[in-house]
């Protein structure tokens, strides 16, 4: 099947930090929509904030911009306890950004330098850690142990606020190595101490029944009736599950299994959330688990860019109008994702649901403490190599597909984590036997949140482009689609609903 695939390395708003004057008039305009792009800080203060900080706006002078949290502090400066600058949307920078820092940033908020030390992230994204670490104090002014220090600060408040745990527990949890590494971290970034923060926190979510509660911003608008629709009509039985407020899911974490329940919050005046209700095995996971809920649900997009784009094509108009923010679905888990694209690519979203639940129920490992219908984690890749072609159904050569993948996942041959390159990891995968393009595409575009990819060879998308008055064959649709750039992989998800509306009432469309 042929695949149409384009993923850009910039975007407009790429390095604002880097153009004071306009950085300084969005602070002055106090514009939301910027809020995580970069970092306010002021010199006469010490403290750095995010642009639309209610504060009274610094004079120009006494005013610096930084790319990120960390730079900001390795400049000395302080976290604002009014704005909590952490407490943002990631940066749509790391998704548009292929390049070495971009794939960098999305490894350190996933929690790997905590677990595998920089030795680790640098072996993941393929550089020495003298070549890493020079990159990222470059472009973003700060090293790899640096920005994992304000990843570990940012944890460590978000359980300060909203749990009752000891602050030693919260310590090792966060990843400090030592109770006092922790206080000096917690001083330094907020002025404070943990009892301090703790008590300043007069609305902390109480936990029940184990579970941590946080709360998730999200730039407006956000498109969540889109994102439930498309996660419900795939969701995996005993895996996943759509409740009656929102959706929950077991997650297969570093330290144990997980169960996340999401409920949306549209809020008023732009204010949209989401809520997270978290049963960890270790809370050493938290921070690794938000992430990944993050970027399940695309919540570091940002909406008005691609509306912008999108909507000044006469094709696409009425959808973005119908549909404002909508989101491109991410995923939890590789070995989960390419099983779904390879299963999904000749069969139905039906029938691939089908054929997933009865491979997690003969396969997946059982919770200790089931919640509700959800009581089984996707299986491993070492698990479904070695047993795989013993449960799957269908074509022998599909089944030997997903086993070989497995195989190549479980032995390391295959590289399929959010340090990949693109364009490399689409190469790797179509070396496996039996993953064509669309496959390696589709895997690319929900793993990595890539967000130019066009998947002209889908046989839905193109019935989309046909219900919407857009060119149905893979050159033509591929024309036409060098204006929505570098938003095509947003562009899909309007082909992709326009040709379930049109075919409502017949069989669905296949597309994984």
């Amino acid at each position: 099947m042929t695949t149409g695939m384009a993923v850009t390395g910039t975007a407009t708003m790429t390095g604002i930090w880097a153009q004071p004057d306009r950085a300084y008039r969005i602070a002055q305009a106090k514009d939301s929509r910027f809020d995580g792009w970069f970092i306010v800080a002021v010199r006469t203060t010490g403290i750095y904030c995010r642009p639309s900080c209610p504060a009274r706006t610094p004079n120009r002078e006494n005013t610096q911009f930084f790319p990120t949290a960390a730079a900001a502090q390795n400049a000395g400066f302080r976290a604002c306890r009014r704005c909590l600058p952490d407490a943002l949307p990631g940066s749509p920078e790391w998704d548009l950004r292929a390049d070495l820092a971009g794939r960098a940033m999305r490894l350190i908020a996933d929690g790997v330098i905590e677990r595998e030390g920089v030795a680790g992230l640098a072996s993941r994204l393929g550089y020495s850690q003298r070549h890493v670490t020079r990159v990222l104090t470059e472009e973003l002014g700060a090293g790899p142990l640096s920005l994992a220090r304000a990843h570990r600060a940012h944890a460590a408040r978000l359980l300060i606020e909203t749990t009752a745990l000891s602050f030693s527990d919260i310590a090792f949890a966060s990843g400090f190595a030592s109770v006092r590494q922790f206080n000096d971290t917690i001083g330094a970034v907020y002025a404070a101490t943990p009892s301090r923060l703790r008590s300043a926190r007069h609305r902390r979510v109480a936990d029940t029944q184990g579970r941590l509660a946080v709360r998730l911003p999200v730039r407006a608008p956000m498109d969540s009736a889109g994102v439930l629709g498309f996660l419900a009509t795939r969701a995996i039985p005993g895996v996943e599950e759509l409740t009656e407020d929102g959706y929950a899911r077991t997650l297969r974490l570093p330290h144990g299994p997980a169960v996340v329940r999401l409920r949306f919050e549209d809020g008023s005046g732009g204010r949209a959330a989401v809520h997270c209700s978290f049963s960890l095995t270790d809370v050493r996971d938290l921070a690794t688990a938000v992430t990944r809920v993050r970027r399940l649900l695309d919540l570091d997009a940002d909406p008005v860019a691609v509306d912008e784009v999108l909507g000044a094509d006469p094709a696409l108009r009425d959808s973005v109008t119908a549909s404002p923010g909508i989101r491109v679905p991410g995923a939890v888990d590789a070995a989960e994702l390419i099983v779904r694209a390879v299963l999904g690519q000749q069969v139905s979203v039906a029938a691939a649901r089908t054929a997933l639940g009865r491979l997690c129920a003969e396969l997946g490992d059982r919770i200790t403490e089931p919640d509700g219908t959800l009581r089984t984690l996707f299986p491993t890749a070492e698990v479904l190599a070695e047993r795989g072609g013993e449960v799957l159904r269908g074509p022998r050569r599909r089944v030997e597909t997903v086993v070989g993948a497995m195989r190549a996942l479980a032995d390391g041959s295959l590289g399929a984590h959010l340090g990949r390159d693109p364009a490399e990891l689409r190469a790797d995968l179509e070396a496996l036997p039996g993953i064509g393009p669309w496959t390696a595409g589709y895997v690319v575009l929900r793993l990595l949140g890539a967000p130019d990819v066009l998947l002209t060879g889908d046989l839905a998308l193109r019935k989309g482009a046909e219900a919407l008055g857009l060119p149905d064959t893979v050159n033509g649709l591929l024309r036409h689609a060098n204006r929505w750039r570098p938003w095509g992989s947003y562009a899909g998800m309007h082909l992709w609903r326009a040709a379930h509306l049109a075919s409502a009432e017949r069989a669905p469309a296949r597309s994984a």
